[in-house]
């Protein structure tokens, strides 16, 4: 069962995918009540199993005086309340091992960044928090090769793992997303996801502010639950331009409703 660790989430006997979907970073507590409000208010219309993501500290940025955070504290105290407010699951990107402690008193789901997909310390760490551990797969590794993340994690005795896809490096300033990943990943007996906006970045350029395409986000999302994607992480913004991290591949949160409306007619058609 995909949700056997989440009492708190809305819709778990839907036939629908299940969405991840926030900001990329806490940049406010008002901002992320807001989105989480407005992204509950169209599940809830879907009957779509919904957990609020956002990042209480972004440690990977590509420059020195990149957007971090509003504090540790201070952003998983957010993700906490928004979880009591809205009764829903949140999730939070985690770095080290300390990490993965402090994270798992305020959050559901422990997400592990796609670079650290192989760090074995913090995989162990994240699993043995007994919390549900989300495995982005590296733009490096196969998607076979993330056997090896399920492994780490069930060697602790934490059966609740999912892997997310986000592209593949194609050269150095473009991702190509493989959906033949979605059912290799799906053998490992676990919920595969597609990350419909990291996909998209366009990295490593020379102003050290990533690129992106979101108007491509509908392509990625629509082919995922064609091919059977368990679920999609989109994140989404009121005014993207302005975000403090990753803005430009972020959806629009003013046009999360008509994709929605879009996929729920293809899960609709292939089930």
């Amino acid at each position: 069962m995909k949700f056997q660790q989440l009492k708190n989430i809305h819709h778990q006997d839907s036939k629908q995918f299940f969405l991840i979907s926030g900001p990329c970073v806490v940049e406010s507590e008002q901002m992320c009540m807001d989105i989480a409000g407005k992204v509950l208010e169209i599940c809830d219309e879907y009957k779509i199993p919904y957990i609020f993501k956002a990042s209480y500290r972004k440690a990977n940025r590509t420059r020195v005086d990149s957007y971090t955070g509003i504090g540790d504290q201070l952003g998983l105290d957010i993700l906490k309340k928004i979880s009591t407010h809205y009764n829903i699951p949140v999730t939070t990107d985690i770095h080290t091992e300390e990490e993965a402690l402090l994270a798992a008193q305020f959050v559901d789901i422990l997400q592990i960044p796609a670079f650290l997909c192989r760090q074995t310390t913090l995989l162990v760490a994240a699993a043995s928090t007994q919390k549900v551990v989300n495995v982005k797969k590296g733009q490096f590794a196969s998607p076979e090769a993330m056997k090896h993340a399920v492994d780490k994690i069930q060697s602790t005795g934490n059966d609740h793992t999912w892997l997310t896809d986000r592209g593949t490096c194609f050269g150095y300033q473009d991702l190509i997303v493989d959906y033949r990943a979605i059912p290799a990943m799906q053998a490992f007996h676990v919920p595969v996801i597609m990350d419909c906006t990291h996909s998209l970045q366009q990295p490593n350029q020379s102003s050290g502010v990533t690129g992106g395409r979101p108007d491509l986000i509908p392509t990625i999302a629509s082919a995922a639950i064609a091919v059977g994607a368990d679920g999609l992480f989109i994140e989404t913004h009121p005014d993207p331009k302005n975000a403090k991290s990753d803005g430009a591949n972020m959806l629009p949160l003013d046009k999360l409703k008509s994709l929605i409306e879009r996929l729920v007619k293809i899960r609709e058609a292939i089930i």
